[in-house]
């Protein structure tokens, strides 16, 4: 069994996870707002004590956390841009001494939630059977992992296959990490909506990036064009990285991808311009295949690869 715990600017949840994937005694409590770090983690406090009510406790011998970034994994620490009272937080060694005091000193790892996805989709998703593999989660912002040699590689500090701030345009505006044409900068669901209401787009109600999609899908032009400068931007992130570590699929999920097609095909379009090269020609391009729990089964998977058996 695996302790997982999935923590995140909305929600924090845990769960005991099996060797098969399935989940026992699975939890949650809003993300405390208004309050200091303390208050932040004394919701993961009691989302621990619940786990340790289950009579499968004593059946745990790791722990995996996974968190809205920014990680550091190296020192065991986090800084969500989405939860505020935490900046460079311990929360490796908290929650390690709350499993502890519960009687189960169980090895523990940090990762982020790009890196949860990606060990979650290689297990049971979209990268299944896939010994090289970039998945990505493209929503408010663009992250990523990548898996090599059916190997998890976080890096060193956790943050290795941070597509979103791969730069794809050489004098492309600023973006907020202190860069320049970043693919999050062109390709997040912030920069779709930000970049169609420059052009002219009018909302019919939703000014967000699926409000996009839907004038996309309705066939207005403006959105049409936000949704292909995303798309070819992910494609040239993609080729590059694929070229660079000769990945055979990209994996993508987030809530920008929901837009299926509308964001799909300018993509696969796309990269067949950059991914020219006969090791990356077939590079595939796919949807993420779990929604529910993923961020759970992302953390246990990612305890489970880099933690020794």
């Amino acid at each position: 069994m695996t302790v997982a715990i999935d923590i995140g600017g909305t929600k924090i949840a845990g769960a005991l996870v099996h060797p098969d994937g399935t989940m026992t005694a699975t939890t949650r409590r809003p993300t405390p707002s208004g309050v200091d770090a303390d208050g932040v983690m004394a919701a993961v406090t009691e989302v621990v004590a619940e786990l340790s009510d289950s009579p499968l406790w004593s059946s745990a011998v790791r722990c995996g956390i996974g968190s809205a970034g920014p990680v550091d994994a190296s020192r065991g620490t986090v800084s969500p841009v989405n939860i505020g009272a935490w900046r460079e937080f311990p929360v490796q060694a908290r929650v390690e001494a709350e499993l502890a005091a519960r009687g189960a000193g169980l090895p523990t790892v940090l990762a982020g939630d790009g890196v949860a996805m990606t060990a979650a989709e290689h297990w049971l998703g979209a990268a299944r059977g896939h010994a090289n593999a970039l998945c990505m989660v493209v929503s408010t912002g663009v992250g990523g992992g990548l898996v090599l040699n059916n190997q998890l590689h976080p890096g060193p500090t956790g943050n290795a296959g941070h597509i979103g701030h791969i730069s794809v345009a050489f004098d492309g505006e600023p973006c907020a990490c202190g860069g320049h044409g970043c693919v999050e900068s062109i390709a997040s669901g912030t920069a779709i909506a930000r970049w169609a209401l420059a052009q002219g787009w009018t909302p019919a109600d939703d000014a967000s990036a699926a409000g996009v999609a839907a004038a996309a899908e309705a066939g207005d032009p403006v959105a049409l064009a936000a949704f292909d400068r995303a798309g070819r931007a992910l494609a040239a992130a993609i080729a590059a990285t694929a070229t660079l570590v000769e990945t055979d699929i990209a994996v993508i999920g987030g809530g920008v991808a929901a837009s299926g097609d509308t964001l799909f095909e300018p993509i696969r379009r796309h990269l067949a311009s950059y991914a020219t090269l006969s090791f990356v020609r077939d590079l595939q391009v796919v949807p993420a295949a779990l929604r529910t729990h993923a961020g759970l089964i992302g953390a246990a998977a990612a305890a489970t690869m880099l933690l020794p058996s």
